[in-house]
Order: structure tokens, then sequence, then C-alpha cells
């Protein structure tokens, strides 16, 4: 099973889009990846991403963005084998530089949509095997 870090925006989202990462998630798990969705380590770690428009500072709530992007970035170092990108990532400085360390480690970058057809099409070349 392939891991798979979700990357993409959250600033500036409503409920930093959590929704989006959630959808996301369920779609790549359903077609067999193992995903780390960095949305729903922060509402494990005790951020209540429903709570948020999207435009608070995290860090006037308690919550250490330092430490956040160490959790995300540390999981991609030690595990992830792809990257799988949200629409908009482009202008996300958080997804910005988890794509600069998946490209300094050589880790596979896609569209949440392409890693989706990839598995589709394995799994169609092995049941026609």
């Amino acid at each position: 099973m392939t891991r798979l870090y979700l990357a993409g925006p959250m600033t500036g989202i409503k409920y930093f889009n959590a929704p989006a990462f959630a959808d996301a998630a369920f779609r790549l798990r359903l077609v067999g990846y193992e995903v780390f969705n960095p949305a729903e380590n922060d509402i494990a770690n005790g951020i209540e991403l429903g709570k948020f428009d999207g435009t608070e500072k995290l860090s006037d709530h308690g919550f250490s963005l330092r430490d956040i992007l160490k959790q995300d970035l540390s999981w991609i170092c030690d595990n992830a084998e792809g990257i799988a990108v949200l629409y908009g990532w482009e202008k996300s400085r958080g997804a910005q530089a988890e794509i600069a360390l998946a490209n300094a480690l050589d880790i596979n970058q896609m569209t949440v949509s392409r890693w989706i057809s990839l598995a589709e099409a394995d799994t169609a070349t092995e049941e026609a095997a």
C-alpha cells in the first residue's frame, strides 16, 4: 500500500479547508492508499478546525505553526512515498514547503485525481491478468 501525504491550501479557507482534505483522503483510501491527512492530524492534536473561518492565527489559540509543520514534514521524511496535491496548493506556503521537501527527497507528486486514476489502472491491469 503506497503511503501518500495530502498537501493543499488551508489558511484563508473556511474550516482551514478540512472538508476538502477529508474528501480527498476518503477517495484516496477507497482505492487503496494509506493517507496522512494534515487536517485530521490537526484535529487529533486538539485543533477544532470546524470552529475557524480559516483566517485566524492558530498561535492566538495556543497552537504552534512550527510544531504543526514539524509533524507534517517529519511524516513526509519518515513515511511518504508520494504527495497528493489539492487544487490551489501553489498558493499555500505550507504546501510549497511540503513540495520543496518532496522534491529534495525525490518523492513523486501528483494531483489527487491522478493518484486515483493510477490506482484504478493498476487494479484493472491486475484484474485482467
